[in-house]
């Protein structure tokens, strides 16, 4: 009888544990992921609108005559467009990109678009990657968009280190949507180890901005790399916050909001302590921009803010149970309300008035504050535990006491004096053994893609 009795209890705590959890997660809004992080200035945001029309633009076929264009048009020369490459030349070994030689911004571009539902090849990248495949300087990434971002560097190699070297003030700046954002973030990361390849370009000269990022790299990597990969998320987009694997996203699009929700069941139910363990677990790399222009229990749009932090805990772990999770994705969105955003930033700026001299002043001291911010998020990975983390060091974008690999590599082996023998196999590969890996040589001596097993 007394069993019989405890039967409805236990229902009942069940089911109140179930109702908590529903609303907690109905009531989780995009807004907490950064409620905490600081607000972006219009210096370090004003690329990403401009970038984002770059990337809009591989999407044409002729940039003279355009089919379509954001207000105010792409904002690009077409003689000033060095190359551009179709599904054709890259024989969907990538997608589709363009280099462009922006003089007005002191910047060399490459812009890689998104991925198209119509072609087999882009779901050969993403489906080309399996857990803990693909290890590469001490962390792991995601398999297919490695190999993607080694074609296109052995693709542009030459004319990239000709440009580098020919306009040395230049900033070389890799960028992408979604998929594309994938492979700029690999390509950012293969660059700056192997330096010697671009004519030995510096570290601080190489940016990425990933927009709506795919989650590509363990978090030792996103937060090492914080200082030159940049992400941009527009409030509830699914991609940067679910781990599931790419293959099963896109695999699973006509059942999209059934996968997430049992995704966001599967890991609000696993502790974050847990997540974090996990070296093969990839997330949204580098330092992650915020737009949010939604509250809850709020209709409609609000003037769009933009927040910035480099987190390590709280990584965009949660998805955002919204019917806006799948179109906030499209980059058209991204760039209207990454421009409406950089505008009010500017109004902001015009309203105070702020002298020449003073916004200079300011440059320099968002330069130390995100050195700053840098190094505590690795000291923070650090005190986290989480695998393969390296200590602090000089190093970095917006600190030129140490420039080089050699900076790095010390700043390297001091992380792995300070874990043991778990660092043994952190070694970062070169050029040719990154190459090697990659690529053979079919029967006419021509360089291929591997075929994944």
């Amino acid at each position: 009888m007394s069993i019989l009795c405890g039967l409805p209890l236990l229902e009942c705590v069940y089911c109140l544990a179930c109702a908590r959890w529903a609303w907690k997660r109905c009531l989780h809004s995009a807004g907490h992921d950064s409620e905490t992080w600081g607000l972006a200035t219009a210096e370090e945001f004003e690329p990403v609108p401009r970038l984002c029309r770059y990337i809009l633009a591989v999407y044409e076929d002729d940039l003279r005559h355009p089919m379509w264009e954001p207000p105010g048009g792409y904002g690009m020369n077409p003689d000033l467009v060095i190359l551009k490459r179709t599904y054709e030349d890259t024989l969907g070994r990538a997608p589709p990109y363009i280099l462009y030689l922006d003089h007005d911004h002191s910047d060399i571009v490459l812009a890689i678009r998104g991925l198209n539902l119509a072609k087999e090849s882009d779901y050969a990248v993403l489906l080309d990657n399996s857990l803990g495949k693909r290890k590469i300087d001490g962390g792991y990434v995601h398999n297919g968009l490695l190999k993607a971002a080694g074609w296109v560097l052995d693709a542009e190699c030459e004319i990239l280190k000709e440009l580098v070297k020919k306009y040395p003030n230049y900033t070389l700046t890799f960028a992408g949507h979604s998929l594309g954002s994938g492979v700029a973030a690999m390509l950012t990361l293969v660059v700056v180890l192997n330096q010697d390849k671009l004519g030995n370009i510096e570290r601080r000269r190489v940016r990425c901005y990933a927009i709506a990022p795919a989650r590509c790299m363990s978090l030792n990597l996103a937060v090492r790399y914080a200082d030159v990969i940049n992400s941009v998320v527009l409030q509830d987009d699914f991609l940067p916050r679910t781990a599931t694997p790419l293959e099963d996203i896109f695999k699973s699009l006509f059942c999209l909001p059934c996968l997430l929700c049992l995704r966001c069941m599967r890991d609000t139910c696993i502790p974050e302590e847990h997540l974090l363990k996990d070296p093969r677990r990839l997330y949204a790399p580098g330092r992650l921009y915020h737009i949010v222009e939604r509250k809850p229990f709020r209709m409609g749009r609000f003037p769009p803010v933009v927040r910035t932090a480099v987190p390590v805990d709280g990584r965009f772990e949660h998805i955002v149970l919204s019917c806006n999770a799948t179109s906030d994705h499209a980059i058209i969105w991204i760039e209207r309300e990454a421009t409406r955003a950089l505008d009010l930033m500017l109004e902001k700026d015009h309203i105070m008035e702020i002298p020449v001299k003073q916004r200079m002043e300011r440059q320099e001291t968002l330069a130390r504050e995100h050195s700053e911010e840098y190094k505590a998020a690795l000291q923070r990975a650090v005190t986290l535990a989480v695998p393969h983390a390296y200590s602090p060091s000089q190093y970095g974008t917006f600190d030129e006491q140490e420039e080089g690999l050699k900076g790095y590599e010390s700043h390297r082996l001091s992380g792995e004096s300070s874990f043991g023998s778990s660092r043994k196999n952190t070694s970062r590969e070169n050029w040719d053994e990154l190459i090697e890996r990659l690529f053979e040589k079919d029967e006419s001596g021509h360089m291929v893609l591997k075929q994944s097993h």
